[in-house]
């Protein structure tokens, strides 16, 4: 068999190595780092953070041996060897509801997000790409949405909705459907006048093939550092409805209800009901933002223009 091959197929399967590919992908790696320099260490970092809580989040039980709502535990007991992060006012460890938590955060999170993408781009691209009265109409709704400050839109259709895990995803989705469609839009505009996408018209493609086949692959760079970005945001904006408590029902491990409820005993200086689920809304927004950060500046430098 390796007569009929060429020469360099044979080579290329003799030189193949684990050894080899390993430092393959290390020399990858410190090329890309030399390149992006900055960029690449924000990307990297905040790929291991997202990375860690993703682990976490689908295998909890490695993390910890306690039941998030179990009120077995002695109460309000501080940080120590067998609660490493003590316990709340009903006995419950704090480390545990951190844990579980983040399954609930990242998944409305991740949800409302994919949501509002799903929605916004192909209205982007429809209106950046029709034009005339389409655009104006959907341009008028968008801008109208868009000048809603984003929290007080979501408060408004949680309070209307009510509390849930669809509802509060929902809620959450409305706030950035504008934002994908004003970028998608931007772009579709720019990129339609290029001319490969003129000479598809010329050559009498159909008005769906020359969007979706010329068109929508150019935006997808954009929508990926979007996304990102759009994930550390929607985490603070759940957060922070179930904080004021138009969130998840109880029962639901959250960290923004867990913050809520140890604002109560801060006072009293139960400083640790507060300081890790804080903590954890803080390093899981850092870790995505950093994520969005650096793809923008390695995918699309110009994303900050629209």
């Amino acid at each position: 068999m390796a007569e009929n091959m060429k020469p360099t197929e044979v080579e290329s399967r003799r030189l193949w190595s684990p050894a080899g590919a390993l430092s393959s992908a290390i020399g990858a790696f410190s090329r890309s780092a030399k390149r992006y320099r900055m960029e690449w260490w924000i990307l990297v970092a905040g790929l291991l953070i997202v990375a860690l809580i993703l682990f976490m989040t689908f295998f909890p039980g490695l993390f910890s041996a306690y039941s998030p709502n179990s009120q077995d535990g002695p109460q309000l007991k501080a940080p120590s060897p067998g609660h490493i992060m003590g316990t709340d006012n009903l006995g419950r460890d704090v480390w545990a509801r951190v844990v579980y938590g983040s399954q609930t955060i990242l998944g409305v999170a991740i949800s409302a997000s994919l949501l509002s993408a799903i929605v916004g781009i192909p209205l982007g691209l429809i209106s950046g790409f029709a034009g005339n009265w389409a655009d104006k109409v959907l341009s008028l709704v968008m801008d109208s949405i868009y000048s809603f400050p984003g929290l007080i839109l979501a408060i408004a259709f949680a309070a209307m909705l009510g509390p849930g895990v669809v509802n509060i995803t929902l809620a959450v989705a409305v706030v950035y459907v504008p934002k994908y469609f004003r970028l998608v839009r931007g772009q579709t505009l720019q990129i339609k006048e290029e001319p490969y996408v003129e000479a598809a018209k010329a050559i009498g493609a159909k008005r769906s093939t020359t969007l979706f086949r010329y068109v929508f692959p150019n935006v997808i760079a954009t929508v990926v550092v979007v996304f990102s970005l759009n994930i550390a945001d929607a985490i603070m904006t759940e957060a922070a409805l179930s904080f004021i408590g138009l969130g998840l029902p109880a029962g639901i491990p959250d960290w923004g209800m867990d913050l809520s409820m140890g604002k109560k005993f801060l006072p009293s200086g139960t400083w640790w009901m507060i300081t890790f689920p804080g903590l954890a809304i803080m390093l899981l927004a850092l870790g995505f933002t950093m994520l969005g950060e650096g793809l923008a500046e390695i995918l699309n430098p110009r994303l900050q223009e629209y």
